[in-house]
């Protein structure tokens, strides 16, 4: 007998397949949609195109 994919505690109910209820369903959609699962990335350095005149290789310098 399969376990529910979110509280892990009860069995399978095949119209909630594969959680055991609507509130388990539900509270799964509500993690994806608050960003609660959320795939680790790196931080890089500032995002060149954020401000494009900060980084214009045309623009004369400041003196």
């Amino acid at each position: 007998m399969s376990q529910c994919a979110y509280c892990k505690r009860r069995p399978i109910i095949e119209g909630f397949k594969p959680f055991c209820s609507k509130r388990c369903a539900d509270l799964d959609l509500g993690q994806w949609l608050t960003g609660g699962y959320a795939i680790p990335t790196e931080e890089s350095g500032p995002d060149q195109h954020s401000n494009p005149e900060e980084f214009d290789p045309y623009k004369p310098a400041n003196d």
